[in-house]
């Protein structure tokens, strides 16, 4: 998928929601939207998840917080 701000992610899959929610379209566009809002999801869903890695790597120092990097080993997982 090519790079997309999570934003307009979020428009698109918005848009998909309303029309899938309507019944109007035919059972093709259906599936053709419905895939397309999947994987709007799983992209959302990332970034979320890294988003959510750098809020917890803040750790307070000294009467200050610092943001330490994340970095994941080859499975996934925080060192």
């Amino acid at each position: 998928m090519a790079e997309k701000k999570f934003e307009k992610a979020m428009e698109r899959l918005e848009e998909i929601v309303r029309s899938l929610e309507q019944g109007d379209l035919p059972l093709e566009e259906s599936l053709r939207v419905f895939e397309e809002g999947m994987k709007l999801v799983t992209f959302c869903s990332g970034k979320l998840e890294e988003a959510e890695k750098k809020v917890s790597l803040l750790v307070r120092e000294s009467g200050k917080y610092k943001e330490i990097p994340f970095e994941m080993d080859e499975e996934g997982d925080t060192e």
